[in-house]
């Protein structure tokens, strides 16, 4: 799947050896209301938004390759999406906050209780991350990752586009979601930090009524970041291109051909950087 500025496009390879193409305008909440363009408003919106056509892109992908025989209802997406977002706030909110009572003996500074915490968050997060990569079906799809990635970085040297051309480049990218949701735990760390140690509950609510809020920390950072050649910026990503060589893979040409005509779908006739 590649995103432009104007449309989004998914683009399978079907059991003959075709490759299909869907192309969709892009359409966003935030053209309708303008205030959701504003800094932190924007990252909630474009994070709730990839979810969306991220399941239709993955519903169409299993239609086109003949899994499926109907797309995903809108029923089924916002029950997915409200299952995902459950089993993040148990994994990532509920498990390490309640874990981090048993250090009750060693520490009785209510800042360290939640450094704590957001340590327990970050290494739940990488072990979720690692667990998932050895699975063949991901590993797949982080090979698809890859040749996204390729294919953005060489129609952004401008280099053609062809598989000859797109795979030198390299797999990881500074714009990757991956970077952002690396950044959006290292930044819920640093708020929670500050927020006391009530009791459990009370400590669920607020951590969960501030993930818009850090969510939309995390994109101002990846969007500067993207758009930055400072050495400064180059450096504090750099622990999010570490962590995409767990979620991208070196992709097969075939894959590359894949993502080669995703992109060929978006781009827009001036010099606009598409994002995977």
């Amino acid at each position: 799947m590649m995103r432009g500025p104007g449309h989004i496009a998914t683009a399978v390879r079907e059991p003959s050896g075709n490759i299909t193409v869907k192309k969709e305008p892009l359409v966003s909440i935030s053209d309708r209301y303008p205030i959701l363009k504003k800094p932190m408003l924007r990252g909630v919106v474009a994070l709730a938004e990839a979810l969306v056509y991220g399941l239709k892109a993955l519903s169409f992908s299993a239609q086109a390759s003949g899994e499926e025989e109907e797309q995903l209802t809108t029923k089924e997406i916002l029950m997915t999406m409200g299952f995902a977002f459950v089993l993040a706030v148990v994994l990532f909110v509920i498990i390490p906050t309640w874990a981090a009572k048993f250090i009750h003996s060693i520490a009785d500074d209510p800042m360290v209780f939640n450094l704590f915490e957001g340590l327990l968050r970050l290494a739940i997060f990488f072990a979720y991350v690692v667990a998932i990569s050895v699975m063949k079906d991901i590993r797949r799809v982080f090979m698809y990752h890859g040749a996204e990635h390729k294919a953005i970085h060489a129609y952004e040297a401008g280099a053609p586009l062809d598989v000859e051309h797109v795979r030198p480049f390299s797999t990881l990218h500074p714009r990757c979601g991956t970077n952002f949701l690396l950044i959006v735990m290292l930044v819920s760390v640093f708020v929670f930090a500050f927020l006391g140690w009530p009791d459990l509950w009370l400590r669920i609510a607020t951590r969960v009524a501030l993930l818009p809020l850090i969510a939309g920390i995390g994109y101002e950072i990846i969007r500067y970041a993207g758009r930055s050649d400072k050495r400064w910026v180059a450096v504090a990503i750099t622990p999010g291109l570490w962590l995409q060589k767990l979620t991208t893979r070196e992709p097969s040409d075939d894959m590359i051909e894949v993502a080669i005509c995703a992109l060929e779908a978006v781009k827009p006739d001036g010099e606009v950087k598409a994002n995977a």
